[in-house]
């Protein structure tokens, strides 16, 4: 059976995301190949979760449906942190966070509704994955908040947000291509003529489990290089050389 456009739509866009994400994670935060290969990701991650979330509505699936929402609000907020400047926000951050503030009750909703019924869940998704998963949600709507509270965020958590985000949308990517149903890699790599048995033998399931979470591990090495690094310390107050120079007139002012 032929795969319908949509699908190759949404298995183009996770193969060039897949490439694009990894060679922005490689390349130091900042620089120029790091954006050409983030935008090459972004714009990748965004067409594939949009795909990915209108099949999942087609088929009544309300667990890809909200994964789908997900990645793409991850990856769009996070870049539009990148993109903006320190200490600014929009009238549509507000729309945003209602995204996850939706998914995460819904989805923790679920996973109760979950214990309390006797049997495998209906999807296949354990409970505690949906308080997992809702946890994460109602992290980004809470830290949607804080920032539209503060009017903006700077220097450090202004990439601290770009990264989290980024790099948690990736992972969502990665986990399901790597610990899909059926060994996604070797069907992938079957489709493209590799039909070596050898794919089989190295893409077992503890090596697929540590691609699946690779994005996490480099997300908590560039979260502490970030912290602790002083080439990315910047100024956390907004107007910093306004206050600086005030402080300077009132000293110079006699009397004082």
């Amino acid at each position: 059976m032929s795969a319908s456009p949509l699908l190759i739509v949404h298995i183009c866009g996770g193969t060039l995301a897949l490439f694009a994400g990894t060679a922005a994670m490689t390349f130091r935060k900042g620089s120029y190949w790091h954006r050409q290969a983030g935008s090459v990701f972004v714009g990748a991650m965004l067409v594939m979760s949009l795909a990915a979330a209108y099949m999942a509505a087609l088929k009544h699936d309300p667990a890809n449906l909200s994964g789908g929402i997900l990645t793409f609000y991850l990856i769009l907020t996070g870049w539009i942190t990148a993109r903006r400047r320190g200490g600014k926000t929009s009238k549509y951050d507000l729309a945003l966070l209602l995204i996850p503030l939706a998914l995460g009750s819904f989805t923790i909703f679920n996973g109760m509704a979950k214990l309390r019924t006797p049997g495998p869940p209906p999807d296949g998704v354990p409970a505690e994955m949906n308080f997992f998963m809702g946890a994460v949600m109602l992290l980004a709507c809470a830290g949607d908040i804080r920032m539209l509270v503060r009017g903006g965020i700077f220097g450090s958590q202004r990439l601290a947000r770009h990264l989290w985000r980024m790099c948690f949308g990736f992972f969502i990517a990665t986990g399901s291509f790597f610990l899909g149903p059926a060994n996604r890699p070797v069907r992938f790599l079957s489709t493209l003529g590799l039909r070596q048995p050898v794919w089989r033998t190295v893409l077992q399931l503890d090596v697929r489990l540590v691609l699946a979470v690779l994005p996490l591990l480099l997300l908590i090495f560039w979260i502490l290089r970030v912290k602790f690094s002083k080439a990315y310390r910047k100024p956390s107050v907004p107007n910093q050389e306004i206050y600086a120079y005030k402080l300077d007139v009132s000293a110079a002012k006699p009397g004082r």
